[in-house]
């Protein structure tokens, strides 16, 4: 089966195809942070907009790396939520009357499910079962695995997610957005062991997380910075070092009590956050020392995707499932919420 996927559920446009027998045949991404870089944050009337501008170059394009044609597509996935309203629609009404025009399925996929399947386009995917750690501006998560659909929530934020701390706390040392990007190319500039932050509900058994106390900090060690006249670059980068370590610690003391709790041996990482270098070492290393293996994506494969859609629609599509002409789009949906295959 042949599918195409549209992703376009808040500041970048995706496309892919992805073939059931073959694999991932092309994709293609426009990222919008330069546009949003201005506002410090993305603007979801400009994302709109924007997305509906991409979109159909970007499926021609894909289509011509490909060499396919619409006709050549058995099914279409489009990112339905969670996300920005305006935007999921731009994504869901193209898929929707494409699907209507070629007299083919057309599936909503939840974003999440995405980013939790995209280490499945890798030489060497995860088996079920397994514990996730889904990691992004918008979601911190626990979960449990143990087929596509069969989900079982663990622990997630009660607060700011862990991306969404990253943003906030680059903001706050005057960095650029996105912030994790620009943490974590500043922490390596820093001197380790300078600034203590707390590693936010470490100290209490569960798998909850919560960030917003430790923003507050870094903020508080800032403000000290500055009326001490040490809010140098120095500063900055030892006090950004400092919040990624606290971020990478509490995260890998969740995930050993998760792997530990559902006996599993077997850890997933997926969402934007994924992709930061030190978080991968640690988990790493956290995972040798039980004799598991960690997974991930490619880092293209780490921020918002087609090819994830493409790939979660497609096992949908392959069971059977598929959606009337409605057009869905989602700003709240619990994962835990969906069919399983």
């Amino acid at each position: 089966m042949l599918v195409l996927g549209l992703e376009t559920s808040c500041d970048e446009t995706g496309v892919a195809l992805y073939d059931s027998a073959q694999g991932l045949l092309a994709d293609a991404l426009f990222s919008q942070i330069d546009l949003h870089r201005v506002y410090g944050g993305v603007v979801p009337e400009l994302a709109s907009r924007d997305h509906v501008k991409r979109v159909l170059p970007l499926i021609r394009q894909v289509l011509d790396e490909a060499g396919r044609t619409l006709q050549n597509v058995d099914g279409i996935a489009y990112t339905s939520g969670p996300g920005l309203v305006g935007a999921l629609l731009v994504g869901a009404s193209c898929a929707r009357a494409m699907a209507f025009a070629l007299d083919i399925p057309a599936i909503g996929v939840h974003h999440m499910e995405g980013h939790l399947l995209a280490p499945m386009l890798e030489e060497q995917p995860p088996e079920f079962p397994f514990v996730a750690l889904l990691v992004s501006g918008g979601h911190t998560q626990l979960v449990r695995v143990d087929g596509i659909g069969r989900y079982a929530l663990l622990g997630e934020s009660i607060d700011d997610a862990a991306g969404e701390a990253f943003d906030k706390t680059a903001k706050m040392l005057g960095l650029r957005y996105p912030g994790g990007p620009e943490i974590a190319k500043l922490a390596e500039q820093g001197v380790s062991g300078r600034f203590k932050l707390p590693r936010p509900m470490t100290d209490r058994p569960g798998l909850e997380f919560s960030f917003s106390g430790l923003k507050t900090s870094v903020l508080n060690q800032w403000h000290k910075c500055r009326a001490a006249a040490d809010d140098n670059e120095q500063s900055k980068a030892d006090l950004a070092l400092a919040f990624e370590q606290a971020v990478v610690d509490t995260l890998t003391i969740k995930c050993r009590r998760a792997l530990e709790q559902e006996g599993l041996q077997r850890l997933v990482i997926a969402g934007g956050v994924s992709a930061n270098t030190a978080l991968r070492q640690s988990l790493e290393q956290m995972l040798a020392e039980l004799n598991g293996e960690v997974f991930y994506a490619r880092p293209r494969f780490c921020t918002d995707n087609g090819a994830m859609i493409a790939y979660a629609g497609c096992q949908r599509l392959l069971a059977g499932q598929h959606e009337n002409l409605a057009i869905s789009a989602r700003a709240r949906w619990p994962m835990m919420e969906l069919e399983p295959v």
